[in-house]
């Protein structure tokens, strides 16, 4: 029988305050760095728990929108968009060197990943403001979204990313937030969603269809009530279906 292995992301650094708990869970973490959450002492944090628990160290910049999350797109220009993604990603750079980590990736967060999936603009913008570490990290972003394709024109490294926790369109959009069944908070469910992700390369639609996707890193929400919850019951479960988390 096959086996999988499957790196498993969270956003953190967000105010949440469960890293500890989730860290010895998951493979790779999303640390917010000032746009949407974050500070430089939440982030210096965060850099030495993941070190402590062997966790990859990647930088999460957004639009610069405390007040709603990250989740709403801004009416800023570009430039502004741009200057605000260098300086979020710097700001990470810099601490991580001080604590002596190695940067790992880089993943867009909230709106911004969702706008720089579809719209081309916006993704040569995001693409624009990382061009200085696209010979170092690579970035995690959707399947067949316009920034993957863009960044591998580019000559940039990337990585496919699931959602664990997210229901997916047949367009391959995550269901807004807006609308009630666009999370997944029962463990066994997660569960059921992303098998079929790392074992046959489909994902089941909100409308039962399913659909091609590739995933290297499967996200679970660190903010999500019940990301521990689901976690625990992954790490207990995935290696009975012959998958195993990537350290």
């Amino acid at each position: 029988m096959e086996n999988w292995t499957i790196d498993i992301n969270c956003d953190v650094g967000e105010g949440i305050g469960n890293e500890a708990d989730l860290f010895p869970l998951i493979s790779s973490c999303n640390i917010a760095c000032g746009g949407h959450a974050g500070d430089v002492d939440s982030i210096s944090e965060i850099i030495k728990l993941a070190k402590i628990h062997n966790v990859k160290i990647g930088a999460h910049p957004s639009y610069p929108d405390k007040a709603n999350f990250g989740r709403e797109v801004m009416n800023i220009s570009n430039s502004e968009l741009k200057q605000s993604i260098i300086h979020q990603v710097s700001t990470f750079k810099k601490i991580l060197e001080r604590e002596e980590g190695q940067f790992h990736h880089i993943k867009a967060h909230g709106a911004l990943y969702n706008q720089t999936a579809k719209d081309e603009v916006l993704a040569m913008i995001y693409l624009d403001a990382i061009g200085e570490y696209k010979d170092t990290v690579p970035i995690y972003v959707p399947y067949k979204s316009v920034v993957a394709e863009k960044a591998t024109d580019l000559g940039f490294r990337i990585m496919f990313e699931a959602f664990g926790d997210r229901n997916y369109n047949d367009d391959l959009s995550l269901v807004s937030r807006k609308m009630d069944n666009s999370l997944i908070k029962q463990p066994e469910k997660v569960l059921d969603h992303i098998l079929p992700i790392i074992q046959e390369g489909n994902v089941v639609s909100v409308k039962n269809k399913r659909i091609a996707i590739q995933a290297e890193t499967i996200c679970i929400h660190g903010d999500t009530s019940s990301a521990l919850e689901i976690l625990m019951y992954l790490s207990k479960e995935l290696p009975n279906h012959k998958v195993q988390l990537e350290k």
